[in-house]
C-alpha cells in the first residue's frame, strides 16, 4: 500500500491535518463509497482547521491576556451598568476594523480587566492581534528600552498590534518623559489600530492625571474622541465572590 509512504511525506511537508485525516479515513470500513474529489475535499478541511487553530493558539500566546475571559461568559446578571447590547455589537469587532478604541471606566473589582480580555480573545478569534500590558509597567520598562537600544523595535512592535489593552490607567500622575512615550504610542496607533483602556478614574480626570495641559490635549485626541465608552458601576466581584466562598459556622 502507498497508505504509509503518503503519510510520512505528508509529515514532512507537515500537513500534520491531512495526515490524521487520512489514518482516520484508512479506518472507516465505508470510506471507498465517497469520491476522490469528497475525500481529498475532507482531507484539505482537516488541513485547514488545523491551521486556523494553531494560528489562533499563537495570537492567544502572545496576547498574553490577564484573564482567561470570553464573551460567552460575561454575566450581565450583575447590576454594574453594563450594556448588553453594546458588549455583543463590539463583540462583532466591526469596531476594530474602523480602528476605533473602548475605554472601560468604574471602581475596583468591578470587571474591567475581565471585560477587556474577553474582547481581545474574541478578536483572537476573528483573526486579530491583541497584547495585553499593565500601563504602569509599560512606563517603566520603556525607559529601560531606551537605555539598551530596543526602544524603537517595542515602539513598532505595539503600533503593529490590532488591539493593545493598556489596563490600570491612571494609578499616578504622569512625569514628563512617561507622557512623551504615551504620546508616541498612541500616535502610531491613531486611526490605524484599536486600543482598550482601562481606568478607576472617570474620564473627567484623565486631563488632570497626564499633567501637562498640551500634552494631555494632545494624548486625549488620540484617544477619547472615536471610543466606545463603558462606564461600570457596583460592589467589586471578588468581595461578592468572597462571600460566596466564606465558611459558614453553626452556632
Amino acid at each position: 500500500m502507498l497508505n504509509h509512504p503518503t503519510l510520512d511525506k505528508l509529515h514532512e511537508l507537515r500537513f500534520t491535518g491531512m495526515a490524521k485525516a487520512l489514518t482516520e479515513q484508512m479506518a472507516l470500513p465505508d470510506i471507498d463509497d465517497l469520491s476522490f474529489e469528497e475525500r481529498l475535499g475532507l482531507l484539505i478541511d482537516r488541513e485547514a482547521t488545523e491551521r486556523e487553530d494553531r494560528r489562533l493558539q499563537t495570537r492567544l500566546r502572545q496576547a498574553k491576556l490577564k484573564q482567561n475571559a470570553c464573551i460567552e461568559d460575561i454575566d450581565f446578571k450583575q447590576s454594574r451598568g453594563l450594556d448588553k447590547s453594546l458588549v455583543l455589537d463590539l463583540a462583532q469587532c466591526q469596531w476594530i476594523k474602523r480602528h476605533l478604541n473602548l475605554l472601560i471606566t468604574g471602581p475596583t473589582g468591578v470587571g474591567k480587566t475581565w471585560v477587556a480580555c474577553a474582547l481581545a480573545q474574541k478578536a483572537c478569534r476573528e483573526g486579530f492581534t491583541s497584547l495585553y500590558l499593565r500601563l504602569p509597567r509599560l512606563l517603566q520598562e520603556l525607559p529601560i528600552a531606551k537605555g539598551d537600544g530596543t526602544y524603537t523595535r517595542l515602539l513598532a512592535r505595539l503600533a503593529k498590534v490590532d488591539v493593545l489593552i493598556l489596563d490600570d490607567w491612571g494609578l499616578s500622575k504622569l512625569i514628563a518623559e512617561q507622557r512623551r512615550d504615551l504620546l508616541e504610542i498612541l500616535e502610531d496607533r491613531h486611526d490605524t489600530r484599536s486600543t482598550i483602556v482601562t481606568s478607576q478614574l472617570p474620564l473627567d480626570q484623565w486631563h488632570h492625571i497626564i499633567g501637562d495641559p498640551t500634552l494631555a490635549d494632545a494624548i486625549l485626541d488620540r484617544l477619547v474622541h472615536n471610543a466606545y465608552k463603558i462606564n461600570l458601576k457596583g460592589e467589586s466581584m471578588r468581595k461578592n465572590k468572597s462571600k460566596l466562598t466564606a465558611p459558614t459556622h453553626s452556632e
